[in-house]
């Protein structure tokens, strides 16, 4: 079963001179758009990068697994530790979750104090 998501990651403190290594090693991981923003992030440090791009997660591999396969393949590119913040959304593209809220009579005399 594969899930749909959009995955953005930051990678800051990293070697300058591998940022263009890091950036196609993290493309090899997940379909990431072709140009990255440099990005001034003071929680992440500098240099900074960014990027975002949409994808499935496949063969029941969670948002958790996924960001350790990128983590660890962005430090292999940077031949060290470099900081790598992920966000993982799920987005269904069928079958949105939602819930369904039916008003009855008895809402109504409690929400109102009349009787319907």
């Amino acid at each position: 079963m594969s899930r749909f998501y959009e995955m953005s990651v930051t990678i800051g403190e990293y070697n300058p001179e591998k940022e263009g290594i890091i950036q196609n090693a993290a493309q090899e991981q997940w379909p990431f758009n072709e140009d990255w923003q440099e990005g001034h992030n003071p929680d992440i440090g500098e240099p900074s990068t960014f990027n975002y791009g949409q994808g499935n997660l496949c063969g029941g591999e969670s948002e958790e697994e996924f960001k350790d396969r990128l983590a660890k393949a962005i430090w292999k590119a940077n031949k060290g530790f470099c900081k790598v913040s992920v966000r993982a959304t799920y987005s269904p593209m069928e079958d949105l979750p939602f819930e369904e809220y039916d008003v009855d009579e008895e809402d109504y005399e409690r929400l109102t104090g009349k009787k319907a």
